[in-house]
């Protein structure tokens, strides 16, 4: 069936109707010299059983290697309920709800949603999901730079911990409004930032300071002690977190002075890895800062008859109010990621979601103990981590990694280009899904490749 569902006599009348002589004129405002007449390089249709194969055969051309990379995006097991319901047509084709009190089931997944985020971070109010964990950090800093309306000062304080896609991100879309951010230095010995760090800054003022939750080498930050700093100089705190360490972790609702703003990706609760997304970002607050939050915000409400519903309580959004004013022009529902993250915690619970992330440390633990066992690798810090573990190595990783990548091994990632200073160095991450003899392959693999590569 064609994309555009019209018969040419309906074509036909609407140009009519509206007196244009075909469907070409309606873009004669657009100079021909600029026109793309036709589309070269776009190969001939298929039929649906030939769709179905080429898809097939480029699917199975990846492979199903043994993957150890994690860096933002992990795989987690996803119980098999979870996207027999999201795919579901009322769910799949749901994109957000515009038209909103019509749409009750969609408002309610959200209302469910957001209670859950609420829950899961300590915080009083969460809203509908945002684009990705990335640009929710970056919308984060803006929403800090507003409360913060005391301060003169449009800087805010970023460890460099924090993801690296996350700070470019951040730059990309704050910068434009004024906002720099400022990198902290880390501790080499112990992957985090320490509180005596932060001295240095308190003198020139910040917009906000940004605690990521586990960092990016997978460490555990002192956040109350991060946090206690920022509160005692009125500097908005914003949390980056993992969602699956909440299960373990003090939520940052609760740290020391407590976050303001609470913000990570989505993609561990129930979204599988496909080649960088879609995923969906989350966003949690205080009640008081609930007005400067992007996006919107479902309630659950009585109609005159006394029923229970659902409405859309806040829509700070520009295509509905304030336009150039707007708190975000970026923002948007990933309505069916949602839906799907929210079945995947209705049916872990608090306890099943605990198991994963226990499961989950003590793999990457199994996953440490085994690869420094081997000679020229040893642990780069020595502080706590989640799921995430910095190794050094003593040889340039990058051969190491293309070397198991031919043994059907993904090793995990190369610091270097990020972290130069840590060279050589490799982010390994283990979850759930990885069992002894995964990790047993693992470590006998690199044993392989470092006894056959010489050493730097």
């Amino acid at each position: 069936m064609a994309f555009i569902p019209h018969t040419a006599a309906e074509v036909g009348e609407m140009l009519e109707s509206i007196g244009a002589a075909s469907t070409e004129a309606l873009f004669d405002e657009i100079p021909a010299s600029i026109r793309l007449r036709e589309l070269s390089g776009v190969p001939e249709p298929l039929g649906e059983m030939e769709i179905g194969r080429l898809m097939r055969e480029r699917a199975a051309s990846d492979g199903q290697p043994l993957c150890f990379i994690g860096a933002g995006a992990y795989e987690h097991h996803i119980p098999a309920a979870v996207w027999a319901i999201a795919n579901r047509g009322e769910f799949y084709s749901a994109y957000t709800p515009y038209q909103a009190e019509a749409s009750q089931g969609t408002l309610q997944t959200i209302y469910e949603f957001q209670t859950m985020i609420a829950s899961l971070t300590g915080m009083q109010v969460a809203n509908a999901s945002l684009y990705d964990g990335a640009s929710a950090f970056a919308e984060a800093l803006l929403m800090a730079v507003r409360i913060n309306r005391r301060s003169e000062s449009l800087r805010a304080l970023v460890p460099s911990t924090l993801h690296p896609h996350y700070r470019a991100a951040a730059r990309a879309i704050t910068s434009h409004q004024g906002v720099t951010l400022e990198e902290v230095p880390y501790c080499t010995e112990e992957g985090r930032i320490l509180p005596e760090a932060l001295t240095r800054y308190e003198a020139q003022g910040a917009a906000a300071l940004a605690i990521p939750q586990p960092n990016f080498f997978g460490v555990l930050e002192d956040v109350d002690a991060l946090s206690e700093w920022a509160r005692r100089r009125g500097i908005p705190v914003i949390a980056v977190v993992n969602p699956t360490s909440l299960a373990l972790l003090k939520p940052p609702g609760a740290w020391r002075g407590g976050a303001d703003v609470v913000v990570g990706e989505g993609q561990p609760l129930g979204v599988p890895l496909s080649s960088g997304g879609p995923y969906f970002g989350f966003m949690a607050t205080r009640m008081e800062h609930v007005r400067q939050m992007p996006g919107r915000i479902v309630g659950r409400t009585l109609d005159a008859a006394g029923r229970p519903g659902f409405t859309l309580t806040l829509q700070a959004r520009e295509q509905h109010i304030r336009r150039g004013r707007a708190t975000s022009n970026i923002c948007t529902n990933q309505g069916l990621m949602v839906t799907a993250a929210t079945v995947y915690l209705s049916l872990m619970g608090a306890g099943g979601l605990e198991r994963v992330a226990i499961a989950s440390h003590a793999r990457t633990s199994e996953l440490a103990a085994a690869l420094t066992r081997i000679p020229g690798v040893r642990q780069a810090f020595r502080s706590p981590y989640f799921h995430e573990v910095v190794l050094r190595l003593d040889r340039p990783v990058a051969p190491v990694l293309e070397a198991l990548a031919r043994r059907n091994i993904l090793g995990g990632i190369d610091l270097a280009p990020h972290y130069p200073e840590l060279a050589p160095a490799l982010l390994a991450c283990a979850t759930e899904t990885k069992t002894s003899a995964d990790i047993e392959a693992f470590a006998s693999a690199v044993r392989e490749v470092l006894s056959s590569q010489p050493a730097a």
